[in-house]
């Protein structure tokens, strides 16, 4: 008979642990969800603008103008619809380019532009005029530095370079391809 009373015991001790447990599960107080944010805001938006960047000595490191500019509220950084730009090397000689969009980092030390990317150096008594064309790009204006890692091209009267990886400067108006390099020269007419 002491074996059965310990399994009624055993089996009540059970059933009062198991409603226990349902009793703190229906009475628990529910998490609140999570209130509904909707997707990530702007902090402003621009139609039709123009801004002006300067470098740490105060002048002038780029001018972007465009359509539409849409300032993040989260991380303060800028996302451009198809922009027009100019970047300023030290000697203020303008490079002036395009693309389909750009972003911009808060503190405006780096600019990403995408999607057809062409740059163009306005020519002037001592410089040649040149083109840059790629498919994106990273600048940094206050550094007047400028790198991708897609194909690109220069063009310069008379020549054409391209290659794989380009890393630039706009101080010392050098230009790196990284790989895949090929130059196409054109040939010179001879004067009579």
């Amino acid at each position: 008979m002491v074996s059965g009373r310990r399994r009624l015991v055993i089996v009540v001790l059970a059933l009062v642990a198991a409603a226990t447990q349902i009793l703190l599960w229906l009475t628990r107080p529910r998490p609140e969800p999570e209130p509904f944010r909707g997707p990530p805001r702007s902090g402003y938006a621009l139609e039709a603008f123009t801004l002006h960047a300067l470098d740490d000595q105060g002048k002038l490191a780029m001018t972007v103008s465009g359509p539409r500019l849409v300032r993040g509220a989260e991380d303060g950084s800028i996302f451009v619809t198809t922009p027009d730009y100019v970047l300023v090397d030290n000697d203020g000689n303008p490079w002036i380019g395009t693309s389909q969009s750009a972003w911009v980092n808060r503190d405006g030390s780096t600019m990403r532009l995408e999607g057809d990317v062409r740059m163009r150096r306005t020519p002037t008594p001592t410089l040649k005029p040149a083109t840059i064309e790629t498919a994106d790009l990273t600048v940094h204006p206050k550094a007047r530095t400028l790198a991708t890692e897609a194909p690109a091209r220069i063009t310069q009267p008379g020549s054409i370079l391209s290659g794989t990886g380009l890393r630039g400067d706009l101080n010392t108006r050098t230009m790196e391809f990284l790989s895949d390099v090929q130059n196409t020269f054109e040939p010179t007419r001879k004067r009579r």
